[in-house]
């Protein structure tokens, strides 16, 4: 998810794409090049959100065993889900869409005179803040259920289910800071690049295979998400559009074709969120057929954003993208306690009666989130012009390690309250290095 994702602007604005070297305090060269902000762009953030809340909520499994309370994956192995997935693994697109963003962001800043490391420290205050927040605010709730007699185990699901969805933050934490050393390369060579990218992907594919070792697969977290980015780079410069209709068809289609075999072979897994962990060639392929898709389906998502009523409601969510990212997780296994202790039914998870019940929880979630997004949103404003110190690329290169290892942390074994300190110690340190949290900005 782009950082940026929280943007409100719906009236494209011509900027001139310069690019630079990552995290140099030198202004890059102009290019010549023009690219513009895309009301379809932000709807379709808008919208894959949305998809990743509900596929989340829809996860929630929560049921009464024979030695007591269980909090589950709820569509974990269910084969019919994993026919459904090739429909709803929308990360690929989130990612296209966030490419698109970053550059034409990079770009804006640059023909305003900002070097990279200006870019930088705004990607990682804005990340950042909300986290920060987020981390320590469950850490210390974990602290409390424990010293409330909650069981140990339970204690321990629901810090493990809530840091899940942060691998998004260390990926998009990194996948910034290198946006404008990409976009220079994206410029001189960008065919060249792709190619290069493919074969990384296909190298630590063949080793993950050959091996039989998943832990070689996470080298893709670099390469397949900084492939799929350039694709929105790709999109962003024109380059696709300039295909033919027939062209983009023909392309999604034989990218759709080789994923079926693959996955018919075995290569990958025909559940395209298993290739989430780790990432796979298959969201590569699944990648350029969503990125063709899109690009065609744009001009009448462009008509119907025209609806300031709906642009309104696009606004709303992608101005708090990153809040409801972050807290929707929480949300969900703070209502799944909630049942737990309730009088009410739990039908197990994958039943008839289970499914019945879906519209109500989704229904439920929604209520919470809303008012839980709208009161920690004001975190992802943080004004982060305001009396910060010169951004360097030193400073830069610094915070940016530091808040990718402090989510890793968080991965290894899930939030705990130890967990949750280190990593508010190394969020607090990088934001220290980077700006004065200043004032909060009153959203508009």
């Amino acid at each position: 998810m782009n950082s940026d994702a929280t943007s409100t602007a719906i009236r494209p604005v011509k900027t001139a794409p310069e690019t630079g070297t990552i995290l140099t305090g030198r202004r890059p060269p102009a290019q010549g090049i023009s690219s513009s902000r895309d009301a379809s762009i932000d709807v379709i953030r808008s919208l894959c959100l949305v998809v990743v809340v509900a596929l989340h909520a829809l996860m929630v499994g929560v049921s009464l065993g024979p030695h007591g309370p269980v909090l589950e994956n709820a569509l974990d192995g269910n084969t019919v889900f994993a026919a459904f997935t090739w429909f709803v693994q929308i990360m690929p697109l989130f990612f296209i869409a966030g490419g698109f963003s970053s550059i034409s962001q990079w770009r804006a800043m640059s023909a305003r005179g900002a070097t990279a490391a200006d870019y930088v420290r705004g990607r990682l205050v804005r990340l950042l803040v909300p986290a920060v927040v987020l981390v320590g605010l469950v850490g210390a709730g974990l602290v409390l259920l424990t010293l409330g007699g909650v069981p140990a185990d339970i204690v321990s699901t629901a810090g493990y289910r809530i840091s899940q969805p942060l691998w998004f933050l260390a990926v998009y934490l990194g996948s910034s800071a290198l946006v404008p050393l990409l976009a220079q390369i994206h410029d001189r060579a960008k065919v060249r690049t792709m190619v290069g990218l493919l074969l990384a992907i296909a190298a630590v594919d063949g080793l993950r295979i050959l091996s039989g070792q998943a832990a070689f697969g996470y080298a893709n977290l670099l390469f397949v998400w900084l492939f799929i980015q350039q694709l929105g780079f790709w999109l962003a410069d024109g380059s696709i559009h300039r295909l033919t209709p027939t062209v983009r068809k023909w392309t999604a289609g034989c990218s759709l074709a080789v994923l079926l075999v693959l996955t018919w072979l075995g290569v990958y897994s025909g559940d395209m969120l298993a290739n989430l962990n780790p990432p796979t060639g298959a969201l590569v392929l699944l990648a350029v057929a969503q990125l063709m898709i899109f690009s065609m389906c744009q001009a009448p998502i462009r008509r119907w954003a025209a609806n300031p009523s709906v642009m309104a409601l696009v606004s709303a969510v992608g101005s708090r993208a990153m809040t409801v990212y972050l807290w929707h997780m929480p949300v969900l296994v703070g209502l799944a306690g909630l049942l737990l202790i309730s009088p009410l039914p739990l039908p197990v998870p994958g039943t008839a009666e289970w499914w019945l019940s879906r519209p109500a929880w989704l229904a439920a979630a929604l209520c919470v989130l809303v008012p839980t997004a709208g009161f920690f949103g004001r975190f992802e404003r943080i004004n982060k012009t305001a009396g910060g110190p010169l951004a360097t690329s030193r400073r830069a290169t610094v915070s940016t390690l530091l808040g990718v290892s402090g989510v890793v942390v968080l991965l290894i074994e899930g939030i705990t309250p130890g967990a949750a300190a280190i990593s508010v110690l190394l969020f607090s340190t990088a934001l220290i290095g980077q700006a004065s949290l200043g004032r909060l900005r009153r959203y508009h």
